[in-house]
């Protein structure tokens, strides 16, 4: 039991599924949440609820990612007393840019509990660090108030840590700090404000933290660089609040409550040409980018602003912008600003088709030219073709003049087109699309899989039929899911591929603070008997391997919490355990793709070898590109995910960015030749950008080059090579765009010379 909490009755507590509506009163319930979907399921968890939110930690259910217990892993607007559905996976403070937590202890206490405020402490340790936080809620508040101290108690200083509070939304769509969009890491130094927003249509969650320098996987971290010396404390505020809405003028107007900032006032009506728009968005840009919208009703808008130059542009779901119109706001100013012009909206019917002979074709369509809301829930920019209705997709657009990119097999086996469309208000057009695939790997006995793959668990935002989608418009053989923690996604996945005709890989990514792994293929459905946050390298691969994995393998190994550096740094329970199979090339990590060759080809120098996979790490097919990065398997009967995963774990392989390798001798093979005596490595590449540079590898050196002329399409390539002792080959090939594919080795055993 926990220090000065009383237990409420389990009855109150499962029944309690509302508030009462305007009660100014803030309550602290211990058991279940009542929040829809809330994943803080045990009989201690704590949820805070008043009018505006309710929030809970994890006190005895474990939290996402392997973090220590007490983290805030639910949070849901409240709206005429009735809680609404958890938005978030986990929202916490992260003491080092997610590296290993090494954790011995976690403590959670009531401080006060209603009913005016509630108050929830939780200490936990990292390393020698001290960490405590207070989450606050006060009655009538639309704010979970967040003030975490870290304090070293060490002996020893503790320099370049990048620490601060993280939000990670479980659904919607992400707003970055304003001037942050496209940074995924590093300085925020054009940062135009001091929150960024988790939002949908009907919500919006906003992460105030004014003491941020630097933003971490696209603001959902907004941290602090900072050293902590010895003895040291160092105290970081924030808040999340939360919104019934995705209108972000409330969040914009807050930050200038708190910061204590003037003000001016913009306001007017939004007309299309039959009147009135019903639900516009007015959409703010600061110094050229991004900053803020506004949701207005019944055709009117109003928000505050700091003072500044702002441009100002009028919209709504799936309808034209107005021209953006300049804004100059004083304080204490009171503007009106009219639009007239927002034009209905159209459709395009899309039928994507084989060149060669007419067939459909699974498809990926995105906008490159053309009209691109900024508000998400407005209108997508990424589309694909249908499931049932294969190389078909009818979409609503607004009007205007587009270009579009399409492909099917995402540039490895036959290039995109580029398409002009134009959509007329309330009219639908007609664009048909004839692609050109060069390449068929599978007539060749290779297959595709995107080897990391998310749907909609945890922080994923794609449902089933999304991910399927996605995978088959990417050209990729065999389905494969490997979410979180979980395996809920494997029935409906199994269906899909079943009635698609194409093979499923059920997959999960056993996610520790120190280290992810995929398993696959598991047994379908079949829920983890392991907790992560706990759970040792030992007990990770036992619980593989009991749900029948074939496959273990190590992801992104070598980032802040990847399995290696967590091995390198001691924080990895177990320490090294060599009972994987795998190591991932991970297309969001792609600076590592060096580290992670010479890791398995010193694995295949030393007598213990590991082969490679790859993955995208794809959570957001419509923001992300399923099979940018994939793993290539060659079988030679029917196509199965065993026999896919037991082809990897031979070697029969390789990873690419784009070119594609087929050997003469099959990777994972063994020949034996003559001592000193020359052969011949004989390989086929094909790359739709051309092939440019051919490595031949062995013993982790270039030993060999090959730089076609005119960078052909197609190539055959021929490398004599001798040898006085054991050893073996493998490629790296590099096309016009300096994508690259990375193979399996070749092995090569000597005799006697003659």
């Amino acid at each position: 039991m926990i220090p000065g909490r009383r237990v409420l009755f389990a009855v109150a507590l499962l029944a309690l599924t509302a508030v009462e509506p305007g009660a100014a009163a803030v309550q602290v319930l211990v058991g279940p949440t009542p929040i829809e979907h809330g994943d803080a399921r045990a009989a201690g968890d704590i949820t805070v609820v008043n009018e505006k939110l309710a929030f809970a930690l994890a006190v005895q259910s474990a939290a996402p990612y392997g973090v220590p217990r007490g983290a805030l892993i639910d949070l849901a607007p409240v709206v005429h007393g009735k809680i609404g559905r958890d938005r978030v996976v986990f929202a916490d403070f992260i003491p080092n840019h997610w590296s290993g937590w090494p954790s011995t202890y976690q403590h959670v206490d009531i401080v006060e509990r209603g009913p005016e405020r509630a108050v929830i402490h939780t200490a936990r340790d990292w390393g020698r660090v001290v960490i405590s936080t207070d989450y606050t809620l006060r009655a009538g508040s639309d704010r979970v108030e967040i003030r975490t101290t870290m304090t070293n108690e060490g002996d020893a200083a503790l320099p370049d840590l990048l620490s601060g509070l993280t939000l990670w939304p479980s659904s919607g769509y992400l707003f970055s700090v304003p001037g942050m969009a496209g940074v995924t890491e590093g300085k925020a130094n054009g940062a135009l404000a001091d929150w960024m927003v988790a939002y949908d249509e009907d919500w919006a969650i906003a992460l105030h933290a004014s003491y941020f320098d630097h933003v971490g996987d696209d603001s959902r971290d907004l941290y602090l660089l900072h050293t902590l010396a010895a003895g040291q404390s160092r105290v970081f505020e924030g808040w999340l609040q939360v919104r019934a809405s995705g209108d972000l003028a409330p969040i914009v107007r807050t930050e200038i409550e708190h910061d204590h900032l003037q003000a001016g006032h913009v306001q007017g009506l939004v007309h299309g040409r039959d009147g009135r728009i019903d639900s516009p968005v007015v959409v703010i840009e600061k110094s050229g980018k991004p900053y803020a919208w506004v949701a207005g009703r019944d055709g009117a808008y109003d928000l505050a602003l700091p003072p500044g130059d702002y441009s100002l542009y009028a919209t709504a779901k799936n309808s034209s912008q107005s021209p953006a119109v300049p804004v100059h706001v004083e304080p204490d100013s009171h503007q009106v600003l009219d639009f007239r012009d927002v034009e209905a909206p159209g459709r395009i019917h899309f039928v994507v088709t084989d060149a060669r002979n007419g067939k459909p074709l699974d498809a990926r369509l995105k906008i490159s030219e053309g009209q691109k809301p900024a508000v998400q829930y407005l209108g997508r920019q990424t589309f694909f073709t249908e499931l049932d209705r294969k190389g078909v997709v009818d979409v609503a657009i607004a009007p205007g003049k587009y270009v579009f990119s399409v492909s099917s097999g995402a540039g490895f086996l036959g290039p995109p087109r580029q398409i002009d469309v134009e959509v007329l208000p309330k009219q639908s057009t007609t664009a048909k699309v004839a692609l050109t695939r060069l390449f068929d790997p599978p007539a060749k006995g290779w297959y595709a899989a995107d080897l990391h793959h998310h749907a909609d668990q945890a922080e994923a935002v794609t449902p089933p039929a999304d991910l399927a989608r996605s995978q088959l418009a990417a050209g990729l053989d065999l389905l494969f899911v490997s979410d979180h923690d979980s395996t809920v996604n494997h029935r409906a996945l199994q269906d899909i591929a079943h009635r698609r005709g194409v093979p499923f890989i059920p997959g999960v990514e056993l996610s520790a603070s120190w280290g992810h792994f995929n398993a696959y293929p598991l047994t379908l459905g079949e829920p983890l008997r392991i907790d992560t946050s706990v759970a040792t390298v030992d007990e990770i691969f036992h619980e593989a391997r009991r749900q029948g994995a074939i496959v273990v393998q190590v992801n992104h190994p070598f980032i802040p919490y990847g399995y290696f550096t967590s091995v390198a740094n001691g924080v990895a329970p177990g320490g090294f355990n060599p009972g994987f199979d795998l190591l991932e090339i991970n297309d969001s990590a792609s600076e590592d793709d060096d580290k992670v060759l010479h890791a398995v080809w010193d694995s295949w120098s030393t007598g213990r070898p590991y082969f490679l996979a790859a993955g995208t790490d794809t959570h957001d097919v419509w923001n992300a590109e399923s099979g940018r990065v994939r793993t290539y398997g060659h079988l030679d009967g029917a196509v199965s995910a065993g026999a896919f995963a037991t082809s990897l774990k031979e070697g029969h392989g390789y990873v690419t960015r784009g070119p594609l390798v087929f050997p003469a001798m099959m990777f994972g093979s063994r020949h034996r030749v003559v001592a000193g005596e020359t052969f011949s490595l004989t390989f086929d590449l094909d790359a739709v950008d051309g092939v440019k540079r051919v490595d031949l590898i062995s013993e982790g050196k270039v030993v060999a080059s090959q730089s076609p002329a005119d960078t052909p399409r197609e190539v055959h390539v021929i490398f004599p090579a001798s040898t006085t002792h054991a050893t073996w080959y493998s490629l790296v090939v590099e096309d016009e765009r300096g994508r690259r594919a990375y193979t399996d080795p070749i092995w090569i055993d000597t005799s006697v010379s003659k």
